[in-house]
């Protein structure tokens, strides 16, 4: 099954989704999933991994870490499928990262790894786009690379963890304007998800509705105003943007 949040007839909605993206809404009525809004489909907080793909940390010239380089994305950066993230004015380099992200299904304290997928609900996507111009040190991602209006779609829907039979296992890819930009696996992952939830569970207790964003592959490259962008998780999902520039954007607001 997957589950969705939707905005539609001046309502926010929590719905079922099925294979050719018709949505079922809470009184049975089915409708076309481009007739509605798509919301994220989680509102917990949203743990990101950086550098947790050894070939990315390769293609950067970092070391891979020796343990997880977690950091927190505020709730402002959120948008949902076939919304737009805005490229802001005078900068020389923003990219994409596509990532498969653990939704958790029930409270999580010092959960062990034996233990730890037996707290997960399901999966989703995201592409937790980066303004590298400001970028200090990668190993502490600022709020101005990460957390500005609009740059981290998700969704478009939330899959049960029974759907997947192995989460480590899956191809990760990105299309800009159709063209193939990124391509991995999350075999390739340096830190697996229940190491992520032994290890953040450890010191703090995970709620269901957190969201784990396990990192990206390599292959970035940089995004303008005009660009679709689809990042796509094997068996997930596929979470389609579209870049727009600072001034198209709050136009649109006014």
């Amino acid at each position: 099954m997957k589950y969705a949040k939707i905005h539609y007839q001046g309502q926010d909605l929590n719905v079922t989704v099925d294979e050719q993206e018709h949505v079922l809404l809470p009184d049975g009525t089915r409708v076309s999933g481009e007739e509605i809004v798509w919301l994220p489909p989680a509102n917990g907080t949203l743990f990101a991994l950086g550098l947790n793909y050894a070939d990315h940390a390769t293609e950067l010239e970092f070391k891979p870490p020796e343990e997880p380089l977690v950091f927190i994305k505020a709730a402002n950066s959120l948008t949902g499928h076939r919304q737009v993230s805005v490229r802001p004015d005078n900068v020389e380099y923003m990219h994409y990262e596509a990532e498969l992200v653990v939704v958790m299904g029930k409270p999580a304290h010092k959960v062990s790894r034996e233990e730890a997928m037996n707290y997960v609900a399901g999966y989703t996507v995201c592409n937790d786009y980066a303004i590298r111009d400001y970028l200090e040190n990668y190993y502490r991602p600022n709020l101005r690379v990460k957390s500005r209006d609009t740059l981290t779609p998700i969704g478009p829907w939330i899959i049960e963890k029974q759907q997947i039979a192995d989460p480590h296992n899956l191809t990760l890819k990105t299309w800009v304007n159709g063209e193939l930009r990124q391509q991995g696996t999350t075999a390739d992952l340096i830190f697996d998800i229940p190491f992520l939830i032994t290890y953040l569970s450890d010191f703090m207790t995970l709620q269901p509705g957190d969201m784990i964003a396990t990192g990206t592959p390599k292959g970035l490259s940089n995004v303008v105003p005009g660009d679709e962008v689809i990042v796509e998780v094997e068996g997930v999902g596929r979470l389609v943007n579209r870049i727009v520039s600072q001034q198209e954007y709050e136009e649109s607001l006014s």
